[in-house]
């Protein structure tokens, strides 16, 4: 008999060789019917696997990331084998399942697959799976699975063949398709119901562009055609939503060859939109006792050799910048904390002058590759809502729970309502990644943990995510389509004022280390405002958009009435503009509506006689005749009812 301990704490027995599936209807039907894949003391196994020692099983459906995982690994098995019904000739290389979906890089020997190409792919490829052939693992030797390729004539299969140790390799078999494979697989090719090809594009071999162009084909799949028609749904609103789009047709920033690649330019809209977020946070961490700083955009490579930045950050920075002076270098800032660090050692601090709360936007840069680089999400300079936090030991944990507390108004305020934690710890078993020891290392750890279990957060542990100087909370936020996003961010360093000397004088008239927080709530100014964009689809919270009203005067006629509604409005502090053009109504309202400007005000004969005005809202229509002064009750309302006071 063998001990299985289940997710919920409670074990099992059951006689040796027993399967995770058979485990799952000891459960119920139920749970047998929905689960496809399993780990077993933290490794990813079949549902047919035999289990033959005590330890701990996992069960997943299509709901869990691990599901989903071995379903889309399993579909890509699925793509490869429907790829050599139409190629009998193409070299297969690898087919790994991605966060959404999977692709199949493939050497078609110069054939093409194109657009055209993917509705008979998707429908032989369900044909294929309707055969519900079995995922089968077996174990090779390195001589046979050596063997089979040389036959086949697959230089990549035998190049990946000769980089594992014979007795280590597996290969899968379904139907009469046969693959290189880890494991990791669904029961049977049946439970695939639906695909999608989504895109082709080149690839090369290993990512090396010394090596031969693959066709790389990008599918999903689902266990349910109604999730796929959902997902497909899904895209096309991410379409419409995606920043990039909506940045251009509302005139936030753009971009420029001549500026260079990665490096936004805020236009004047958006600027405008970027400052009112910029002081948003300002009055919170005024309130929670921050001291604005500035930096400059350069510093001496040797600032960021002693803060480590240099040693691991120096292949993603821009190169260095020599002077007329010999030997002098600088180098564009990569991070903001080593200049707090030299801000902080100004002067000499007593344990009473601590926290020490530093604050700036800063803008860093970092040389991402050019395939890499996407709208504001990835770019080359971008400025972070920094701060820096020097305590003692005594105050860390009040300080991390401060910083949570100002993360969660900002994600409350800007209606962030669905998230988790992440706390991203250290690999343990790669020390070289980090800086400092690890008896630090634990401490900093242990603080954020309990601070993050203390205020009720929900938060899972990744091991080998954590900062190269110190383990961090970050905050994975949903947006409205449902697609994860890392946004806030708090981190935890005792090594920093380590390397930096940094001291303050203690009661004991001693001199001691202060702890480091590294903070930033929005994470980075461009990245935030691109995910609020396609989170709110443009329609940004009153108190935030750009542009609050528009007046649409009927005629020229109106145009003393009009300047007497704008300027009571601007004496009230709400942003408006006046449409002069002319252009009939109708076409005005369209305009204003594609611009997402919240509310419009109709100004005509009826309304001057009266001393009124006609509003629509956006996406709304006509929502009735007011007074201004009762109108501008009502966009103050509005504002209020999203955004409260940050309390302290």
């Amino acid at each position: 008999m063998i001990k299985i301990t289940l997710p919920d704490g409670s074990v099992k027995e059951f006689e040796d060789n027993i399967s995770p599936m058979d485990v799952a209807k000891s459960i119920s039907e139920g749970l047998a019917r929905n689960v496809i894949s399993a780990s077993f003391n933290n490794r990813t196994i079949e549902t047919t696997t035999p289990l033959t020692t005590d330890g701990s099983l996992i069960l997943y459906t299509f709901n869990d990331d691990e599901g989903k995982k071995a379903f889309w690994h399993s579909s890509a098995h699925l793509l490869a084998q429907t790829i050599l019904e139409f190629h009998p000739d193409a070299k297969l290389t690898i087919g790994p399942a991605i966060e959404n979906g999977f692709y199949y890089d493939i050497d078609l020997g110069g054939a093409v697959i194109s657009e055209k190409d993917f509705p008979k792919i998707e429908k032989k490829f369900i044909e294929l799976a309707r055969g519900k052939h079995e995922f089968k693992m077996r174990s090779v030797s390195k001589a046979d699975a050596l063997s089979l390729y040389q036959k086949e004539k697959n230089p990549y299969k035998i190049e990946l063949i000769e980089g594992l140790e014979d007795g280590d390799i597996t290969f899968c078999d379904h139907s009469n398709f046969t693959d290189l494979c880890r494991g990791g697989h669904i029961p049977n090719t049946g439970i695939i119901k639906a695909v999608k090809i989504t895109n082709v594009a080149g690839a090369y071999w290993r990512g090396d562009e010394k090596n031969n162009q693959l066709t790389r084909l990008y599918g999903i799949s689902f266990p349910k055609q109604k999730m796929l028609t959902e997902h497909l749904k899904l895209i096309e609103e991410a379409k419409k939503r995606d920043h990039r789009k909506l940045g251009k047709e509302l005139e936030l920033f753009t971009f420029s060859q001549r500026v260079g690649a990665g490096l936004p330019l805020w236009l004047p809209k958006g600027t405008a939109l970027r400052i009112r977020l910029e002081d948003f946070l300002k009055k919170a961490q005024k309130k929670a006792g921050y001291e604005m700083v500035m930096t400059p955009h350069i510093g001496q490579k040797e600032l960021y050799v002693t803060s480590g930045h240099y040693e691991k950050y120096g292949e993603d920075s821009f190169q260095s910048i020599k002077t007329p002076k010999i030997d002098e270098e600088f180098l564009l800032k990569p991070m903001n904390c080593p200049h707090h660090c030299e801000i902080y050692n100004f002067k000499p601090h007593s344990y009473r002058d601590l926290p020490k709360r530093y604050t700036e936007f800063g803008t860093v840069y970092r040389y991402e590759q050019s395939g890499e680089l996407h709208g504001l999400t990835r770019v080359r300079g971008f400025t972070q809502d920094d701060a820096h936090i020097f305590c003692t030991p005594e105050q860390l944990d009040e300080e991390f729970k401060n910083v949570i507390d100002l993360v969660l108004y900002v994600f409350n305020s800007l209606g962030f309502d669905d998230f988790t934690a992440q706390v991203s710890i250290r690999d343990i078993n790669n020390p070289d990644k980090y800086i400092g020891d690890p008896a630090t290392w634990e401490m900093a750890e242990n603080a954020i943990i309990n601070a993050a279990s203390d205020k009720g957060l929900h938060f899972e542990i990744e091991e080998g995510e954590a900062a190269f100087y110190g383990p961090k909370l970050d905050f994975m936020v949903k947006d409205a389509l449902g697609r994860s996003w890392q946004l806030g961010t708090i981190q935890v360093d005792y090594n920093l004022p380590e390397r930096f000397d940094l001291t303050y004088k203690g009661a004991d008239n001693q001199l001691h280390r202060p702890v480091m927080i590294h903070r930033a709530p929005f994470g980075s100014m461009e990245r935030f405002i691109a995910v609020l964009l396609e989170h709110t689809g443009g329609n940004f919270p009153l108190w935030l958009t750009p542009e609050q009203v528009i007046i649409l005067p009927i005629s020229d006629k109106y145009q003393k009435y009009t300047e007497k509604v704008l300027h009571l409005l601007e004496n009230s502090e709400i942003r408006a503009l006046v449409d002069n053009r002319s252009e009939k109504t109708g076409r005005k309202i369209r305009d204003a509506e594609v611009s997402k400007i919240p509310f419009m005000i109709i100004v005509g004969e009826k309304e001057e006689s009266e001393g009124t005005i006609s509003v629509r809202k956006h996406g709304e229509g006509d929502i009735g005749t007011f007074s201004v002064n009762e109108f501008i009750s009502l966009i103050n309302k509005e504002i209020k009812k999203t955004v409260v006071a940050f309390k302290t």
